[in-house]
């Protein structure tokens, strides 16, 4: 069949079947009355960039059918992992900041200077930033989930997996659908879409949607001005245009231009664990500031209160434009096809935050210009592919440009001095009072009295405080600005051209050979500027020309050792990132350049027609970057002088089996993995910034099994899969890392299990659907996702925890037998289970792991002493609630 006559006749239906781990939407096949029970029929997947029956492909796939997307109410990336064992997908300080992994291993945090680790591909054009696929997908045909490195084939390298979308194309048979829904928490939505032919030769589609939900979180506001009480919100709207051209028998051309809007208040974090400073947020609200501290500061209660006294909005748009061109040339190499895709994408936030996450008026950014980032890309891909009786063959080129721009900026509240002013006598006190001396040493000395008095008022100004700090040994001193402190600007651009081939020898009828090799060719150059804005940064210049007074103040009988180290702590909070006088003005411009090869080897065996062995070996990568943050090293506040961090790689190999069995109503697939990363990239937030630290070793072993049952029930079918992981960092020291002194912030990772990784991760659905009789058709589905416990903070503290848990989907459908229309009751984590999305220290709200005292009294007293004393408030970023609703369907 030519390529015209084959698009024409499937344009609408980009592949055939599909189920959870390749069959989770195996249900649908039974929508069709057939005498027996259903069988697993070929599944075609585009894993290796050609259609292929997805039991003849060497690598983990999960293909999720339309219907079974649907059915699991799956609208966007982070619905999707209630269908997939071993894949987590969370957002932590806006939607816009959203990570996805697989097998426990992703990019982390907010970043954008750092590339995904799961790669997502949507209608063949790579998405560079995991949080530039998320948002409504519209009109799905299906999702394939590839698990474990793509080195080969999907845009640039991805070091733990690809998520690849196709939507539905455009029609030549003209069709109209669309759908209302109605739920809890004030959710409303409507799309739709239409398609047919424009000629005979050219066809188009058009989706559009409209979604809107209140907010899950109740706010106390505090301070104000902040008037909204509730917050993560949806208000989103989606268009997506499509045209399809067929002007001969041998060539097509598929033009796909999207529109994306977001205007969402997201996202307020709970506390889940109130340290100390508790009280003194307390004190400077006017509400109640944070939530009371439990016995002994334990974990908190669940509970969906946030606290925030600034906005929180978000205003996220993506837009672009994709071009896929096919050529049939059956004269070249005996047959061959020519594809080319080309696109264009820009994707853009603004966003606002409170900073600290609480009621008191301490930091906040502003939605607009001066915060946000923005990700424009170009990308031109040609593929060139045959095939002969015993050898499929495809070379390739790939060539990406990228520019992300990152505007941060920093705004003091009214309570940021008096909060820095308690904080210091709080620290001061800890140093010399609560904290016992160093062993068989005499015990603490006191500081002078006369400092701690001055540091309790909480209504001091900002020159008041520089007075209070300075006026017994110097002039009065500068305090904070209220307003903007800092406005820095970051521009990144990349540039990455990639040579590629993918060939499959069939040495048998029983036997073949796949080998993929990638050659890549990265550039990076980053170009910022870093500034203090109104002043801010005075106070650390004073801080530091009076360190040695400061000391003397502070410690008038201490040893000149001592009064260093305690005029070192006051440094510390005077010069903080954020009011550092040493990043005022400081240009930054760096570029790197680089090259690898990577690729895949896989040999399959099958057995019969039933069974299949393979075995398969991947090298991934993952380009290095820059952390486009403000950093400074750990214990100084000197400026890192690079922001430069390495390349991440991954040797893996995989063992497996694919089983179509019982007379084709039984499909078992099973896969061992054995994954070893290194350098791995870890960004972690160590409470008043992200700092991004390349972990020398990182391993993921363990097991993919999935299968499907038709039963010999009419329209009854179970599907499900599970993923046993074995994460575990490697033992390193200090001096493994790129910056030593990073090694506190990480002193829990060395051979413990890694954040998201949990050892257990399990999904099942059940689905039944059959006719009812007159001219009606019903059934419901249930599908749940089980995930042992896991850690949901990059530094592994143990009140990030959270403990096993299982979510569940349901629906009930009524409709029409020629599905005109249709009426869907539907639940989301219909238990209402209460789960953590991702854990984080509270901003200048304590101290995690490690603090250090100085000995004093002893033979040695320059020396300093480690004293575990977590005085950390943690917060998180919650899972949804239960929500609800109904849906009706109309179709044409």
């Amino acid at each position: 069949m030519r390529l015209t006559n084959l698009l024409r006749s499937t344009a609408s239906v980009a592949v055939v079947g599909a189920v959870a781990f390749g069959f989770a939407g195996v249900a649908s096949a039974q929508s069709v009355e057939q005498d027996g029970p259903a069988t697993i029929d070929d599944i075609i997947v585009t894993a290796q960039k050609r259609e292929q029956n997805l039991q003849d492909v060497p690598i983990v796939v999960t293909s999720l059918s339309a219907e079974t997307l649907n059915d699991a109410g799956v609208r966007d990336i982070k619905d999707l992992q209630i269908l997939t064992p071993g894949l987590t997908v969370t957002s932590t300080s806006s939607e816009a900041s959203t990570t996805a992994r697989i097998r426990g291993v992703g990019t982390v945090g907010d970043n954008p200077g750092l590339e995904s680790s799961v790669g997502v591909v949507i209608d063949g054009v790579y998405r560079s930033r995991n949080s530039v696929g998320f948002g409504d997908l519209g009109e799905l045909s299906r999702i394939e989930v590839l698990k474990g490195p793509q080195g080969t084939l999907f845009g640039k390298n991805t070091s733990a997996g690809v998520i690849n979308i196709i939507t539905e194309a455009p029609s030549f048979t003209p069709g109209f659908n669309a759908e209302g829904t109605v739920g809890n928490y004030g959710t409303m939505g409507v799309s739709g879409s239409v398609t047919g032919p424009i000629s005979d030769t050219l066809a188009f589609r058009l989706y559009g949607a409209r979604r809107v939900r209140d907010g899950f979180y109740n706010v106390d506001i505090g301070d104000g001005p902040r008037a909204n009480r509730d917050d993560q919100n949806q208000d989103f709207g989606a268009v997506r245009g499509q045209l399809l051209w067929l002007p001969n028998d041998n060539t097509s051309f598929r033009l796909i231009a999207d529109y994306t809007s977001r205007d969402e208040y997201c996202c307020t974090g709970v506390q889940i664990r109130s340290g100390p400073t508790q009280a003194f947020i307390d004190s400077l609200s006017v509400g109640s500031g944070a939530r009371p501290p439990a016995a002994g500061f334990a974990p908190l209660p669940f509970s969906r209160t946030a606290f925030a006294n600034r906005e929180s909005g978000q205003e996220v748009n993506d837009k672009g434009v994709s071009l896929e061109a096919n050529f049939d040339m059956p004269s070249m190499f005996g047959g061959a096809t020519l594809t080319s895709v080309t696109s264009w994408r820009d994707w853009s936030t603004e966003l606002g935050q409170d900073i600290d996450y609480t009621g008191a008026d301490i930091a906040y950014r502003v939605q607009d210009e001066d915060n946000g980032y923005a990700v424009e890309n170009l990308t031109q891909e040609f593929r060139l592919a045959g095939q002969t009786d015993r050898f499929d063959w495809l070379v390739g080129l790939f060539a990406t440009k990228e520019d992300i721009t990152r505007d941060d900026s920093w705004y003091f509240g009214a309570d940021y001095t008096p909060y820095i002013s308690l904080l210091l006598t709080a620290n001061l006190n800890a140093q010399t009072q609560a904290v016992p001396g160093p062993p068989n040493g005499p015990g603490p000395i006191p500081i002078n009295p006369g400092r701690v008095g001055c540091f309790t008022s909480a209504g001091q100004t900002a020159a008041g405080l520089g007075g209070c700090l300075y006026g017994a040994v110097a002039p009065s001193g500068p305090g904070f600005t209220l307003g903007q402190g800092y406005r820095d600007t970051y521009d990144q651009e990349s540039t990455s051209i990639a040579l590629f081939t993918n060939n499959t020898w069939r040495v048998t009828d029983q036997l073949e050979l796949t080998l993929g090799l990638r050659y890549t060719m990265d550039d990076k150059s980053l170009d910022a500027l870093q500034q203090n804005i109104n002043g801010n940064g005075n106070t650390c210049s004073a801080a530091q020309g009076n360190a040695g007074a400061i000391g003397q103040a502070l410690l008038p009988t201490g040893t000149p050792a001592q009064q260093a180290a305690a005029a070192g702590g006051i440094l510390g909070v005077f010069c903080l990132p954020f009011t550092n006088s040493a990043f005022n003005n400081r240009p930054i411009a760096e570029s790197t350049d680089d090259s690898e090869l990577t690729g895949t080897f896989k040999a399959a065996y099958r057995l019969n027609d039933s069974v299949m062995f393979y075995g398969s070996y991947a090298r991934g990568y993952k380009s290095f970057g820059y952390n486009l943050d403000r950093v400074h090293r750990t214990g100084t506040i000197t400026p890192v002088s690079t922001l430069f961090f390495p390349s991440e790689y991954v040797d893996s190999y995989e063992l497996g089996a694919k089983m179509t069995l019982l007379d084709r109503t039984l499909l078992l697939n099973v896969t061992y993995f054995d994954q070893t990363f290194e350098n791995f990239q870890l960004n972690t937030f160590n409470g008043v910034g992200f700092t991004v630290e390349p972990i020398p070793e990182l391993t993921s072993r363990g097991i993919d099994a999935d299968m499907v049952w038709f039963t010999p029930v009419e329209g009854l079918s179970f599907q499900g899969g599970l993923t046993y992981t074995d994460a575990e960092y490697g033992v390193f020291t200090a001096a493994d890392l790129v910056d030593p002194n990073n090694f506190p912030a990480a002193s829990l990772l060395p051979g413990s299990r890694p954040s998201f990784a949990p050892e257990y991760s399990a999904s099942l659905s059940v689905n039944f659907e059959r006719n009812l009789g007159n001219g009606l058709r019903g059934g419901f589905s249930l599908a749940g996702k089980y995930m042992s416990e896991y850690n949901t903070g990059s530094d592994l503290s143990p009140f990030k925890l959270q403990d096993a848990f299982t979510t569940v989907n349901g629906r009930i459908t009524l409709g029409s037998e020629d599905e005109r229309w249709t009426v869907e009751f539907w639940a989301q984590n219909l238990t209402d289970e209460e789960y953590l999305q991702v854990g984080y220290n509270g901003p200048l709200q304590g101290t995690a792991f490690q603090t250090t005292v100085q000995g004093a009294g002893t033979s040695n007293p320059g020396t300093f002493y480690n004293q575990a004393r977590d005085t950390q408030t943690y917060n998180a970023f919650l899972g949804a609630p239960r929500t609800y609703g109904a849906t009706l369907r109309f179709k044409y």
